[in-house]
């Protein structure tokens, strides 16, 4: 496969975007970039430094504080995928908490906070060879992606799988509280005016409420072949 495309990935939260787009990259040799961890690193900081709660945002200090903050992913040849890096510090497993689940669209509808990334994201893209996910991909970060693919499914299907990926890894949460946070993510994510989640005109929407990885990862692999002809 000679020609090197831009995949774009969005859709809502636990619908398995990152987990496609991982397999897209090793098959391919693509850069893998989940968009997603840089908001979930960004809300980190914002929490560690009191800038963001359940119940308060300071956006006036987070976004004054934007510039001390450096985002990197640095590949993990043990783990096969990239980790995300904040101000020199591995935060993967720090980032993928429900405490930080619960906050992250909170920090996501600071239009300061989306300029950052989003650019940052964009210069990562710039030589294609890309899968990237995260909501706004096709629609904002590469209107002009080769491919889109906008990922759904229930909120319940969504809800369980989140719960079973908390709880496979120790982690002592409910599932209504799980619930809750898909369902209210949703509504953050697609209300916020600032890049609000939406499928973009020409993406391919996936409905994976009953499907596995493994026929989604042969469909989509079909959709990149037609492409790189």
């Amino acid at each position: 496969m000679n020609k090197k495309i831009t995949i774009a990935i969005d859709g809502f939260s636990s619908t398995g975007k990152s987990t496609i787009a991982k397999l897209l990259a090793k098959k391919y040799n693509y850069i893998y970039v989940d968009t997603g961890a840089m908001y979930r690193a960004v809300t980190l900081y914002a929490k560690q430094n009191d800038f963001v709660g359940k119940e308060f945002l300071n956006k006036t200090a987070l976004v004054s504080s934007l510039k001390n903050i450096s985002l990197s992913f640095r590949f993990n040849t043990e783990l096969g995928f990239a980790e995300m890096f904040l101000n020199g510090i591995n935060v993967e497993k720090e980032i993928r908490t429900l405490d930080i689940s619960q906050l992250v669209s909170k920090v996501s509808t600071i239009s300061a906070v989306r300029k950052k990334l989003v650019a940052e994201q964009q210069i990562m893209g710039e030589d294609s060879g890309i899968v990237m996910d995260g909501r706004d991909i096709g629609t904002v970060v590469f209107p002009n992606a080769e491919l889109k693919l906008f990922m759904t499914a229930s909120a319940d299907k969504r809800a369980t799988r989140r719960y079973k990926e908390l709880i496979d890894r120790g982690d002592k949460v409910d599932f209504k509280d799980i619930l809750f946070n898909v369902e209210e993510r949703d509504r953050i994510d697609s209300t916020r005016e600032d890049s609000p989640l939406m499928k973009a005109d020409d993406a391919i929407e996936f409905d994976n409420s009953d499907m596995g990885i493994n026929e989604q990862f042969e469909r989509i692999c079909a959709l990149v072949a037609r492409r790189v002809l």
